[in-house]
Formats: structure tokens, C-alpha cells, sequence
């Protein structure tokens, strides 16, 4: 064997170790994790859809790791501060991000975002897909969405809507609404649903287009009117609410959830915390979500990554066709 064969042979020998080395310390990190508790970060207020499901996932997912999920809300940039915290963390899984889909599409309307969605971040399970309510405040005094279509028709742009983010889904489902329906809707940001949907039992807002579970207490109290769903059938905690596609055929919105973690994330860890998720979605949390009308998820991380993938290229069009922009 020449020298040259032999310095060769012994690098791939030493590689070969140093990846069974690593390969091996990242079994045992599994084995162990997490050995304290881990740190869940919400980019929005408290009160909202997003916020609720968060600590049920982190409820459940501790129950099956064994340890504490403790959920911190950092609201504010649009949901990019609390997501710029997750970007920035070390990879070892202690804190991760629980987001809606604004989180992938919200960068697409703003200038500048300290993060790439798709490099600085990585998938660990899509939660769940939450249709959504079309709740319009009582002071209108419509009675179904087309006595509201007919009243929006006759007050162009004076009918102001929330959207809990720029780029979230009830925003780009309430450009499709005004879309499908020829009527001009002004829309109103805020920061998280929550402060939205107390504007609209106060009368400060004609309308919110958001998950159903934000606006079903209302509706059942009388405080506001949910004139339809964006589901493709009724659902089950609302069944006196038509889809919206009974009005408008083939017309259908959802916004969805997820759970990431920073960019290189190991894959025992992403397996191990995919699984957990998993397993949550099985138990009563599965019970709990159908019965607010949200739909549970599950399935791979790589599932989930092509989920997102699919997501940014169907909004990002009709962000881009629309020109929405933050600024």
C-alpha cells in the first residue's frame, strides 16, 4: 500500500469514528431528553386560537416526555420577535417555536424579516388545520352572509374587518372573500386575535375572519354573529352555521399549526418530539380540538416540511397577485 493509500485509509477511518461518535452522542441526547423543561415560544398575546392550542400541545407533549413545556408568550414585529428568539436558540431542542401559518407567510409581505422561514428553522409536526368563522358584529344586524354580502355591496369600504396579523390566514381569507364577492372590505391589523375579537363584541369592528374556536362563545352568547364557516362541511360545534360554500361554491380557507425548532435541529430530537405530538393527537386533546371545530394533524416531519413548502407556493401567489404588504 502506497503512502498516499494509507493517509486516505486512515482519514476515512478517523471519519468513519468521528461520524459512529456522533452518531452515537445524538442516540444518547434522545435517550435522555429532555432532561429539563423546555421552552415554548408563542409569538402572539395570550387569549387568541393560537395561544389556546399551544398550551394544550404543551399540556400533552409534556405528559409524554416526561417533563415541563412551558409556553412564553413574546408578541410583537408581526410574530417575528418571538420567532427570531427560536431562530437564534441552540439547536438541542429546549426551546422551540408554536406558530400558525402566518408564520410562513407574514414574511412575505414585509420588507426585511431577520430569519428565512425555510434555512433558519426545522419542522417538527403540523399540529392541526382550524377552519374558520365569518363573525360579523351584531350592530349590522344581518342575519346570514348574503344579507351581509348585500349590505357590504351598498357601503363599499366602510365595513372594517380585524386581521390578527398582516399575511395571516383569516387576512388572505378575507381578501377572498372580497374577491368572491365583489365588495370592498377595509381591513384593520392587530396585534393577535384576541384584542380583535373583543373590538368585535364591543362594536368597534364590523367583522373577523378567524378560527372557529375564537368566535363560537360569542356566537352562542348572542354577542356577535357567526354567518358561516370556511370548512367544507358544517361542523360539529356549529351546526346551525352554513359553510360559506353553501353561499359561495367551492369557496374554502383554514389556517393551520405547527411546532418548529431552530435550523439543524438533530433528527433523534425531531423524531423523538414528532412522536410526542403524535401521540398527543390521540389522546383527549383529539376530543377537544373536534369539538371547537379545529381538525387534528399529525403525520412526519417530513410531511409537515412539504405541507409548509405547499403553503408558501398557494399564499404566496395570491399575496404576490394582491400586493399585501406590512408596510
Amino acid at each position: 500500500m502506497t503512502h498516499l493509500a494509507i493517509r486516505n485509509f486512515k482519514i476515512l477511518t478517523i471519519g468513519a469514528a468521528l461520524a459512529l461518535f456522533v452518531s452515537s452522542v445524538s442516540a444518547q441526547t434522545a435517550a435522555t431528553y429532555p432532561e429539563k423543561p423546555v421552552k415554548v415560544i408563542i409569538p402572539f398575546p395570550p387569549g387568541g386560537t393560537l395561544d389556546k392550542v399551544g398550551r394544550m400541545l404543551a399540556l400533552k407533549v409534556g405528559e409524554q416526555l416526561g417533563q415541563s413545556l412551558v409556553v412564553e408568550n413574546r408578541p410583537g414585529g408581526n410574530g417575528v420577535i418571538g420567532a427570531d428568539v427560536v431562530a437564534k436558540a441552540n439547536p438541542d431542542a429546549y426551546t422551540l417555536l408554536f406558530n400558525a401559518s402566518t408564520f410562513v407567510t407574514a414574511p412575505m409581505t414585509m420588507r426585511s424579516v431577520p430569519y428565512k422561514v425555510l434555512t433558519d428553522f426545522t419542522p417538527i409536526g403540523l399540529v392541526a388545520l382550524a377552519p374558520l368563522s365569518v363573525a360579523i358584529s351584531n350592530k349590522l344586524g344581518v342575519s346570514d352572509l348574503k344579507s351581509f354580502i348585500t349590505a357590504a355591496k351598498a357601503n363599499p369600504g366602510k365595513f372594517n374587518f380585524a386581521v390578527g396579523s398582516i399575511g395571516s390566514a383569516g387576512h388572505l381569507c378575507t381578501v377572498k372573500l372580497e374577491q368572491a364577492t365583489d365588495t370592498q372590505i377595509a381591513v384593520v391589523p392587530y396585534k393577535g386575535t384576541g384584542p380583535a375579537m373583543t373590538d368585535l363584541v364591543g362594536g368597534q369592528i364590523e367583522g373577523f375572519i378567524d378560527p372557529v374556536l375564537g368566535s363560537v362563545q360569542f356566537h352562542r352568547s348572542g354577542q356577535l354573529k357567526v354567518v358561516g364557516v370556511t370548512s367544507t362541511k358544517r361542523l360539529p360545534n356549529l351546526p346551525d352555521v352554513p359553510t360559506v360554500s353553501e353561499t359561495i361554491p367551492d369557496f374554502q380557507c383554514a389556517s393551520w399549526y405547527g411546532l418548529w425548532g431552530p435550523a439543524k435541529l438533530p433528527l433523534d430530537l425531531v423524531v423523538k418530539l414528532n412522536a410526542a405530538i403524535n401521540k398527543a393527537l390521540l389522546s383527549d386533546m383529539r376530543d377537544r380540538l373536534i369539538a371547537d371545530g379545529i381538525v387534528p394533524g399529525g403525520g412526519s416531519a417530513a410531511d409537515f416540511a412539504k405541507f409548509q413548502a405547499d403553503d408558501i407556493a398557494t399564499s404566496g401567489k395570491l399575496i404576490a397577485d394582491k400586493k399585501i404588504t406590512l408596510e
